[in-house]
């Protein structure tokens, strides 16, 4: 056999993952938040991409379009008041004196407002800066539903502490400064003495206004780690005494759980060292958690699903989580008349290419989503219908191949999207639920529906008649489920169920 190098020529057909296609399927798997955001920034750098809206230029100019009426371009405000005759105003022709005002209205503004203007407060009035947060400019409910933050705590607390105007000044300073879990930034913590030398004040002023920040609620905040975070709260309940001081210095042996070595350097013996570690761990290691706000993102139902007059099930897209862009033809035909170089030429080209494509992009995106939305609904009727109990096994191939679409697609579409109902907002991987093969000759019933009728028999269960594991399993099996002891664990653990043990002393305790 003879190895030798030659040239061939092949004709093949292969798969290229062009920009466009990636970016399209970004798009598939984006949620109706993300795409919005996204969309947000392609308005804002492409030119002939607009937003649409009723008045919109670009809205307008399409439906001229269609109607069969020739609009002219739309011009800019200054080309407008050409038209109409009417002369720019400048705002140096305005009266702002307070005699042309008086003049002006007739009327006296003794009780408007003061000429001089308001005076700053100084360093040495007492008074603070005032807060960044312009609260009084704010809409009365907007205020009151708008919690306060910890440096916001912080701070009118430290309005009404009685210390030296300066080291209260300091304070602000160290409060602009905590972290959201109540700590001082490690950077700050770890040079005092910067922070003295930048001010032009002395260290043990800072110190001196540490300690302030520290004596403000909630208890331990402004500590700089969490020895000093549990020694301020111990403090506070008048139990730091030399044992406990001990102890919270040496919280490496606690974390190892090294008791003999705890008990010989707090001098205490087992029961002491027990009491102490519970009171430890009664304490809050992260004070700014009663303040911290996690923001909450809505689900919103990409599609929606309602009982059409026959009594069959009509599935639409929700047009509030549809982003509406639209292209701007007469905006381009206008520009790339006007544009001279090659640079502009190609600018021009491919942000009309982008905007072209991304318009078909968001309409495909939108047909297949309605597409794999309405598979769903026809294969879990019987969920919409009844309920949880009648959900049925299904999978995302299931899916494809009713739709003749590939199972990655479907999988991408079900991503970070949901079905709004009249039982609520579900998202539409929940509907995809393992088979569990019945006990008799029945059809096979979905993992999620075997989990709630886990949930339905642990909640009607009495004090007195805590159900086991094992009777559970007797329990489903009658109900036609054939399902082991330990997948009814799992399943339960995953509801976070606890054990039947923990759950007769609960219920044993609270009889």
């Amino acid at each position: 056999m003879s190895f030798s190098h030659r040239l061939e020529i092949r004709q093949a057909q292969s798969l290229v993952m062009t920009p466009q296609l990636l970016q399209a399927i970004r798009l598939l798997q984006m949620s109706s938040l993300e795409l919005s955001a996204w969309i947000s920034d392609e308005l804002e750098r492409n030119p002939f991409l607009e937003a649409e809206s009723p008045d919109s230029p670009a809205r307008q100019a399409e439906d001229s379009r269609r109607a069969g009426i020739d609009n002219a371009p739309v011009e800019g405000n200054d080309a407008a008041g050409a038209q109409t005759g009417e002369r720019p105003w400048d705002s140096t022709e305005l009266e702002t004196s307070r005699a042309a005002l008086e003049s002006s209205l007739d009327a006296s503004l003794d009780n408007t407002f003061d000429p001089d203007g308001p005076s700053l407060p100084s360093a040495g009035s007492g008074a603070l800066p005032a807060s960044h947060d312009r609260a009084d400019d704010m809409d009365p409910l907007a205020r009151l539903a708008a919690a306060p933050d910890l440096r916001e705590h912080l701070r009118g607390q430290l309005g009404a502490a009685r210390a030296d105007a300066q080291v209260r000044l300091i304070a602000a300073v160290l409060i602009d400064a905590i972290t959201d879990a109540g700590y001082l930034d490690a950077d700050m913590a770890a040079d005092l003495d910067g922070l003295a030398s930048r001010l032009g004040v002395a260290r043990p002023q800072v110190d001196a206004a540490l300690a302030l920040v520290q004596s403000l609620d909630p208890p331990g905040v402004g500590a700089r780690d969490l020895a000093e975070c549990l020694a301020i709260q111990l403090r506070e309940k008048d139990r730091f005494d030399p044992a406990m001081a001990a102890l919270v210095a040496r919280l490496d042996l606690a974390a190892k759980r090294d008791f003999a070595a705890l008990r010989r350097i707090c001098g205490v013996d087992e029961a002491d060292l027990a009491d102490m570690l519970q009171e430890l761990r009664a304490l809050e290691p992260r004070p700014g958690r009663p303040f911290e706000t996690t923001p909450m993102t809505p689900l919103v139902a990409d599609a929606l699903v309602r009982r059409g007059a026959g009594g069959d099930w009509i599935v639409e897209l929700n047009s509030d989580a549809l982003p509406r862009v639209l292209v701007n033809r007469a905006y381009y035909a206008r520009v790339a008349r006007a544009a001279r170089g090659e640079a502009e030429k190609a600018f021009v080209s491919e942000s009309w290419q982008n905007a072209s494509w991304l318009n078909r992009s968001l309409d495909q995106r939108a047909r297949t989503i309605l597409a794999v939305a309405t598979e769903i609904v026809r294969q879990q009727q019987g969920f919409f219908a009844h309920g949880v109990a009648h959900l049925r096994p299904m999978t995302l191939k299931s899916v494809a191949d009713a739709i003749g679409m590939h199972e990655s697609t479907v999988s991408r579409v079900t991503a970070n999207k949901s079905l709004g109902c009249e039982r609520g907002v579900f998202e539409m991987k929940y509907f995809f639920s393992a088979a569990i093969a019945a006990a008799g000759a029945g059809e096979a019933h979905a993992a999620e529906a075997v989990r709630h009728r886990l949930r339905q028999l642990i909640d009607a269960e009495k004090a007195d008649a805590i159900l086991s594991d094992d009777a559970l399993v007797g329990m489903l099996r009658a109900d036609g489920v054939d399902i082991a002891r330990r997948t009814v664990a799992k399943y339960r653990e995953s509801l976070r169920i606890p054990s039947s043990v923990e759950r007769r002393r609960r219920k044993g305790g609270a009889g």
